[in-house]
């Protein structure tokens, strides 16, 4: 009988920017919460406490999901790829590991939304035959998302095993 193969967490981290970009658009609809709130404590002056409550409420929803989430985001994520599988942990409060065989890959997108163009960045997300879906490494350097899709591609193209 054959040990176990004891499996490495994967080493790659994000791009050193993608807190930021992570803040950034999480400070998006709080941002469009706040002046809610403004607009709300202006036009009604019935329930100051009501207001300071809620104002309270959205201060501390700030600090968690534009400061603290993406900084625990960063320390969390991490991603590798070899000649066997692509390896990503993900999450912050709930944590995923996922490792997709290259055998099951199928496709190879890239994808970059306003945010991540903005600040040159990517995200790669790897479509295999699995019920669980697609594996996404996000938050990549536009380099370094284009080296991993011609990684993958390469290695996929000498595995040359149909992936359904």
């Amino acid at each position: 009988m054959t040990a176990p193969i004891q499996l490495a967490d994967p080493a790659h981290r994000p791009s050193r920017k993608a807190p930021l970009v992570w803040a950034l658009g999480a400070a998006i609809p709080w941002g469009a919460l706040v002046i809610a709130q403004v607009v709300w404590f202006a036009l009604d002056h019935r329930a100051p406490g009501l207001n300071a409550l809620a104002a309270a409420a959205t201060a501390v929803g700030i600090v968690m999901f534009v400061v603290v989430v993406p900084l625990w985001r960063y320390r969390v994520h991490r991603w590798d790829i070899d000649s066997r599988a692509v390896y990503t942990r993900t999450g912050w409060l709930v944590q995923e590991r996922r490792i997709a065989p290259i055998s099951r890959v199928q496709t190879v997108d890239t994808q970059r939304g306003p945010l991540e163009r903005l600040f040159g960045l990517a995200d790669v997300t790897v479509t295999t035959a699995s019920s669980a879906g697609a594996v996404r490494i996000e938050a990549l350097d536009s380099q370094v998302a284009d080296d991993v899709v011609a990684r993958l591609t390469d290695i996929a193209a000498i595995g040359a095993e149909d992936a359904t």
